[in-house]
């Protein structure tokens, strides 16, 4: 563990509030070419079901997946809060579903967008989620991923300024988005749940989780989960799955000598 503050898990002992928000893709499972078959390392989901069993503990998962596709990777006792689609979707704890609904005029936008992808026979690539499109390319050969990305790109920026539209690049792939929502506005909106005094850790992988790590407060804790290190505004640095584990055990040890 790279720059981890030493007083941490001592400080989880002595809390009465604890929130730990945690990435899917990359933080909790390897990605896979086959997305379907992305399931957390192994000892991961026997980990999160002690994690969530401690009523001091708010655990919550953010990530740019569905909870559609989210849920049957997950074998857990209970499915804790998941918010998906970079803020988009969230499931509660006990179960009920909100979907914020983008306005019609940007979705004009994705719509425009699907119909290029088909139209050049892309579509296998192709994920469709409530406010945004995602081009997945992973184990895809590298000039066919060149070409996938001039072609794809050209579109999208004469889409962008027509239907107030951004994209960026993840691992593996790109993502057209609507924006107003992202991983940093669903931290903000947790910590407004929360005392100030509450510890808090998030942990993630990629460049979407940036905006996670940005919308914390000094006070928390900020983890890059990466088995090679990357800038990040992250503050410390963990390899998966080794230390990942590790950090899990630290923290259920915290509280369970409490």
């Amino acid at each position: 563990m790279k720059n981890f503050p030493d007083d941490f898990f001592k400080k989880s002992s002595r809390a009465e509030c604890r929130l730990l928000m945690l990435d899917y893709d990359g933080t909790l499972a390897p990605f896979r070419t086959d997305r379907d078959q992305a399931f957390p390392y192994p000892g991961v989901e026997f980990r999160l079901d002690r994690i969530i069993s401690d009523e001091q503990t708010t655990l919550v998962i953010i990530s740019g997946r569905t909870i559609a596709d989210l849920k049957p990777l997950l074998n857990l006792k209970k499915y804790p809060e998941i918010w998906g689609s970079h803020g988009w979707e969230v499931l509660t704890a006990e179960g009920q579903y909100k979907l914020s609904r983008p306005n019609e005029s940007t979705r004009k936008g994705l719509e425009e967008a699907r119909s290029f992808i088909c139209n050049n026979s892309f579509e296998k690539y192709m994920e469709l989620k409530p406010a945004s499109l995602a081009i997945h390319y992973r184990g895809v050969d590298i000039n066919k991923i060149l070409v996938l990305k001039n072609k794809i790109v050209d579109n999208w920026n004469s889409l962008m300024d027509r239907y107030n539209l951004t994209y960026s690049e993840f691992d593996g792939g790109l993502e057209l988005k609507i924006p107003g929502l992202n991983k940093g506005t669903v931290v903000k909106t947790l910590m407004e749940r929360f005392p100030r005094n509450c510890l808090t850790a998030y942990l993630g992988d990629d460049l979407t989780d940036e905006d996670a790590f940005s919308a914390l407060p000094d006070s928390a804790l900020s983890v890059l989960v990466r088995r090679e290190y990357r800038e990040t505004k992250a503050r410390a640095w963990i390899k998966p799955p080794e230390e990942l584990l590790e950090f899990f055990d630290r923290w259920i040890e915290a509280y369970d000598s409490a």
